[in-house]
């Protein structure tokens, strides 16, 4: 559940959301990619209201959903062989941004070859194949390793120095949201509203253990903690209502035991 959002996002920008869970962040994600309605107020893009899903607005999720019966080039051609693209576009769109992610090796690999990171690398390359305006990622490096999550920051930032998409980047890691934003923003805990926002002037690459790096990460655990806190106070205390639940049920049947 979302309340109060009131955001906007300047074309090119790098903008990372941090929050506690259940909090509302992949919520945000649908209702810009059009995947959700909201029930008040409205997403505009370039000022036109979002009606629904549109290819000027991609998402990219944790899991990649590579389509298992089609190879890396297939899968990379799929959204563009569905806008009726000719075949020989095609081919040159998907080797164009499989360079990008460094699979040009692999274009007649099938998903199950491929490791977890690599099949990140073939989504994103499906979705940046078909030119949005705006990249939505929603936790999509969680399930990887930190080595692979390391590699995979360096290639995201060097498509993003090339490309200028706008990128909207949802992440429960507080360190990854400072490597990779121009701004991170916190979300409070349900009903999820916009909490603080964190503008990162730093260059880039920068490094996790960068210490004017850990003083932002700070000051941004900072902002979550009492969130967090109240996610945990609300879990026990459902905890505790169903505890007492099953005890008023089972009251009788044991009292008449005894």
């Amino acid at each position: 559940m979302l309340q109060e959002i009131n955001l906007e996002i300047a074309e090119g920008e790098f903008i990372c959301l941090v929050g506690p869970s259940g909090c509302g962040k992949s919520t945000l994600i649908n209702l810009i990619a059009g995947l959700e309605m909201p029930t008040s107020g409205r997403v505009l893009v370039d000022g036109v209201p979002v009606a629904g899903p549109g290819t000027d607005r991609v998402v990219v999720f944790q899991e990649a959903a590579l389509f298992p019966w089609l190879n890396v080039q297939q899968n990379v051609e799929f959204g563009l062989k569905m806008a009726g693209m000719p075949a020989e576009k095609r081919k040159e769109r998907s080797a164009e941004y499989l360079r990008m992610v460094h699979l040009s090796r692999f274009v007649d690999a099938y998903p199950h070859q491929l490791s977890g990171g690599m099949k990140q690398r073939v989504a994103i390359a499906r979705s940046l194949a078909m030119d949005p305006k705006i990249l939505l990622m929603d936790e999509p490096f969680a399930a990887l390793d930190a080595q692979t999550r390391q590699l995979l920051h360096q290639e995201l930032l060097e498509i993003w120095q090339q490309t200028r998409k706008t990128i909207f980047f949802v992440t429960h890691n507080v360190r990854e949201a400072t490597v990779l934003g121009d701004k991170v923003l916190t979300i409070s805990a349900r009903p999820g509203r916009l909490k603080k926002g964190f503008a990162i002037h730093l260059p880039r690459p920068r490094r996790e253990s960068d210490p004017h790096l850990i003083v932002i990460q700070q000051r941004i655990l900072l902002s979550l903690q009492e969130e967090i806190a109240k996610v945990v106070k609300d879990e026990d205390m459902d905890y505790l209502i169903e505890k007492e639940a099953g005890r008023s049920i089972d009251g009788p049947t044991i009292g008449g035991a005894l």
